[in-house]
Formats: structure tokens, sequence, C-alpha cells
């Protein structure tokens, strides 16, 4: 992987992808390539831990060419068996609720590779954050071979129908490959839009942020500045 180092206003990029590999070499390919576009920007990864599927050829790859990685994965699932052996560093942690705001807190921006319901989930989640104003990081879909395409149609009907407003549309960033999806990563302007001014989410509430983290664990109030800039 070696090559010509390409600046970068990040230092580190959180993948969400499959713990499968697909059933098409191109899903492959594609996160090969991603993470040497990582590796020619010098920017580490963050991702959901692990060395299967998708997650595992990101990572492994990422690793080999020089680059940290971090993977961030609940004790239940730190069993080999069921998820391999995590590359780089590993930062286990209680729960899937708190993965996701540790794989937020610790990247400065989003790419989603093709994935299933778990990729979803995490992508749609930053995105909402975006929309009120939590965060105001970059989200990226690697499209690849249109794999996306249904899904940027859906939000496109949302748009129409009146569920997303056109601006918010803007949130998501879309590219059929690595390179040319992070350059537009890079050149992201956030949406100011937010449903919530983003204040709002630093307004402390001792009580309710107590009772949020004896059942998720982690503060819900305090979420904006974990995972904002």
């Amino acid at each position: 992987m070696e090559g010509k180092v390409v600046s970068s206003r990040f230092k580190r990029v959180c993948v969400f992808c499959g713990s499968s590999t697909g059933k098409r070499n191109c899903f492959r390919d594609a996160a090969i390539e991603l993470a040497q576009e990582l590796v020619s920007r010098r920017l580490d990864l963050v991702y959901g831990g692990g060395s299967i599927g998708l997650m595992g050829l990101v990572s492994q790859a990422v690793h080999r060419g020089g680059g940290k990685v971090l993977g961030i994965i609940p004790r239940t699932l730190m069993g080999k068996e069921i998820t391999g052996e995590t590359v780089g560093e590993v930062k286990p942690v209680a729960n899937m609720h708190q993965r996701k705001a540790e794989m937020a807190r610790h990247s400065d921006c989003f790419i989603a590779l093709p994935g299933g319901y778990g990729t979803l989930e995490e992508l749609l989640e930053v995105i909402t954050w975006a929309q009120l104003g939590i965060h105001e990081k970059p989200v990226g879909l690697l499209n690849v071979d249109g794999y996306y395409n249904d899904l940027l149609t859906f939000i496109d009907k949302a748009v129409d129908d009146g569920f997303i407003k056109p601006s918010q549309r803007h949130i998501i960033v879309s590219a059929p490959n690595a390179k040319e999806l992070v350059q537009k990563l890079e050149e992201y302007v956030p949406v100011h839009d937010r449903v919530i001014a983003k204040a709002m989410w630093e307004v402390e509430q001792p009580q309710q942020q107590q009772q949020q983290q004896q059942q998720v664990g982690f503060s819900a109030t305090t979420l904006q500045t974990e995972i904002a800039l």
C-alpha cells in the first residue's frame, strides 16, 4: 500500500460494514480499496471490532498498511468464536449503545460499506444525530455497484413526501468508489438546519442523565459533547 501520501482534515474514520463479505467480489474489493485510501491519507480506522466479513478485510488491510486500528466491541461479542480476533487496539464496552457512542466519539467522519441490519442501524443513527445537531461530522455511503441505490431512492421519496427536509438530504454523501467518496467527505460543509439548537444538547439534566445512564450504559444528555468535534 505504499504510495503518495494525501493530506486530510480528518484523523480517524469510523467505518460501518457487514460481518459478512457478501456474495460478490466487488464488495471485498471495495473494502480493500477503502483501506488503501485511508492508508494513503494516513487516516486511522475506528470500527466495530473483530476479523470477520468486510469488517475484518478493512481492519486487517489498514493494519498491514501501517495505519492505527481501534476496534470497539461489546464484551459479550469478544469471543473469538463469534467475531474473530481484532487487530490493533481493542476497546471493550458494556453494550451496543455504548459501542456506537464510543465509535462516534473517536471519529471525525463516518463511512458505510455494504452491510445488513447492523450497518443500516449504525448509519441511520449517525445521520439522525447530524439532523438533530448532535454532531457535524460528514457521513458517507460507499455505494458499491449500486448497493445503496434503493436506500437513496427511499430517502428521496421521504423528501418528496415531506418527511425529510430537502436541505437535510445533503447530510448523506455518496460515491461509487473510495477515492471519490473520501474526497467528497473532505469537501463536506455541514447543514445548519437543526431540529434542536446545538446548545440545547449541552444543558445538564442530572436526574434524567443518571436514570438514562443506568438504563443504556452511557449518558444521552451529554452525547453531544462526547461525539462532536
